[in-house]
């Protein structure tokens, strides 16, 4: 059975990239340092996780990427605690015209302008459902 080990995605800075996903993951260099071409960062203390694989890349960032990354926020109040706490890393907030009449979501991007969510995991549950 296979298993997902690591996210790859592109940075024309990977060091900047790595400084970002490290701050907003709490991961860290899997060498313990960073490359200015490639790096891999785990989670911190052997935490359980996929890793972020950073590479060099020159190819333009896509306005609606085909595949990205959803981060959970425990409910609405961490979810705005949390896109706060990422703006201040250097993510940015995406003007997205496709988002629902009331969305779960919120579309940054990363320093690199790699597009990426953060849900609100509780998002239009009845308060009876949650554990």
């Amino acid at each position: 059975m296979l298993r997902l080990g690591t996210i790859v995605l592109g940075a024309a800075d990977v060091r900047r990239a790595a400084e970002f996903w490290g701050g907003a993951l709490g991961y860290v260099p899997r060498d313990g340092e960073v490359s200015g071409d490639w790096t891999v960062l785990v989670p911190a203390g052997g935490g359980s996780g996929p890793g972020i694989a950073l590479g060099l890349s020159t190819t333009p960032v896509q306005d609606r990427p085909r595949v990205h990354l959803d981060l959970y926020a425990a409910d609405a109040a961490e979810q705005r605690a949390e896109v706060d706490r990422l703006v201040s890393l250097g993510a940015e907030r995406v003007d997205w015209d496709l988002y629902p009449e009331d969305p779960d979501f919120v579309v940054l991007a990363d320093p690199e302008g790699n597009r990426f969510c953060v849900i609100d995991a509780t998002h239009g549950q009845n308060p009876q459902d949650t554990p």
